[in-house]
């Protein structure tokens, strides 16, 4: 336990650290993709998947963890992923993002972080179970990708590495566009940790590392995966409830509880941490958003992380499916948001002058 609890709480620290000093945010990377045409984040992730999918599939060569693929459930993944990319936009951050949000005092975080563990502990252990069991039924018997066509996974992680290196190369050499920056008031490490605005690809290198040391830390104690938020975010309010810290306690739950006080701490050293709350609007948003992920994630049988991290650099269907759906789905409702009341907006003011 005591292993657990110190190795759990260090890894999610790490991560929520990481994240809230490099402002790694999935659903704002997604969402600008579709408004913005601006791909940097979604290169990033590609990044975390490469470093993350060398660094684990070594270990597992060289026999220091294991991983089975088990099967694909499609239906669930592709109808789960796609809500879940809804619901990210609606409650202003993906899973992991709501976690380290909540540690800079974001109310609105709260509150979706509070229907994100309610519909994720309805599903896994409550009325919706049967529903979530229903859509498990559509599932295929290999959801490895190599093991699909006979292949080695080198082939397909060196492919992934390559295009990323294309990618980010190919960014890099864009113009760079000159950012208004405060006057600095740190100087040496004080300043390249809590002041500095962090590049997302180095973010990113960060990211993929801490996901691969998630894998051996977490099965040293008989879990069986790497990084994972929507199970563990389940298992504390389950584990409230019921008190039954045998089955719910692990340590997935030590992680997502060290994103939420690495985040703070930082948020605390980088003078970024206050109290805001949410107007009407933005709570009922957030909730909402909060109980979508929540179904989502839960039906996908993973979250941005979980899937669009982790699986991914598993080089699972499962994975690379889920990530395009969840794309989709912060595109769609980043019309639905931002899009369409702007077109709206703008044939009301036409109209308006036009009777003007």
């Amino acid at each position: 336990m005591g292993q657990m609890i110190f190795t759990g709480l260090l890894c999610g620290a790490l991560l929520g650290f990481v994240m809230q000093r490099g402002r790694f945010c999935l659903t704002g990377g997604f969402r600008d993709m579709f408004l913005t045409k601006d791909y940097r984040m979604f290169y990033a992730l590609l990044i975390a998947i490469a470093i993350q999918s060398i660094g684990v599939f070594a270990l597992i060569q060289l026999g220091l963890i294991e991983f089975k693929a088990g099967g694909f459930a499609w239906l669930g993944t592709i109808v789960g992923s796609f809500v879940f990319g809804i619901g990210i936009v609606l409650a202003g951050g993906c899973a992991t993002g709501t976690w380290y949000r909540a540690g800079e005092g974001l109310i609105g975080s709260w509150i979706a972080l509070f229907g994100y563990m309610l519909m994720s502990a309805v599903m896994k252990s409550g009325v919706l179970v049967p529903l979530n069991d229903a859509f498990k039924v559509y599932t295929l018997p290999t959801n490895s990708i190599p093991a699909t066509f006979g292949l080695s996974v080198w082939p397909f992680v060196l492919i992934l590495a390559a295009i990323t290196v294309l990618l980010v190369v190919k960014q890099l050499r864009k113009p760079k566009v000159a950012i208004p920056a405060l006057r600095a008031k740190r100087s040496g490490l004080s300043h390249l940790l809590f002041e500095k605005r962090w590049h997302p690809f180095v973010t990113a290198i960060l990211v993929g590392l801490i996901a691969m040391l998630a894998w051996p830390l977490s099965e040293a104690t008989g879990r069986m995966s790497g990084l994972g938020i929507t199970t563990p975010s389940a298992n504390i309010l389950q584990y409230l409830v019921t008190g039954n810290s045998e089955k719910y306690v692990n340590w997935g739950v030590f992680l997502v509880l060290g994103i939420l006080v690495g985040s703070f701490l930082v948020a605390k050293a980088s003078r970024e941490f206050r109290f805001r709350a949410p107007d009407a609007k933005t709570t009922v948003s957030s909730f909402s958003g909060g109980i979508l992920m929540g179904f989502g994630a839960s039906l996908a049988g993973g979250c941005s992380i979980g899937n669009g991290l982790v699986m991914t650099a598993m080089m699972t269907w499962q994975g690379w499916v889920s990530l395009i759906f969840i794309i989709l789905g912060t595109w769609t409702a980043s019309y639905f948001v931002y899009v369409r009341p702007r077109i709206q907006a703008k044939k009301q003011h036409s109209a308006s002058m036009t009777t003007a």
